[in-house]
């Protein structure tokens, strides 16, 4: 069974024992997440999608990490004007495991 979910702005198509890289969560490593802003749940036939989202239905996740992204580099020019600016970002992101897809 999948399940697919919104967080941080984005949404995700997941399964049981997977590991995925999200928007950052005030979580400790370890802790227990869980999401409730499921948008579809099932597989095959028995597929049931919300409007927006499903009630009481539920994925249940464990943070295994916080981490930073790899750095970007942000370069702009403006030829023939003497303008050149150099900027750097790195986002920072949460990579949990899903532990059970929960449906009522």
């Amino acid at each position: 069974m999948y399940a697919v979910f919104q967080t941080g702005g984005k949404q995700y198509r997941v399964k049981s024992g997977e590991q995925l890289k999200i928007e950052a969560l005030p979580a400790d490593v370890g802790a227990a997440v869980s999401f409730d802003r499921i948008l579809m749940l099932g597989e095959g036939e028995g597929v049931r999608v919300g409007a927006p989202f499903l009630d009481g239905a539920k994925i249940k996740a464990t943070v295994i990490a916080q981490a930073r992204g790899e750095k970007l580099r942000i370069f702009k020019l403006r030829r023939r004007k003497h303008y050149a600016k150099t900027q750097g970002h790195r986002q920072s992101f949460t990579e949990v495991r899903i532990d059970e897809i929960v449906g009522a």
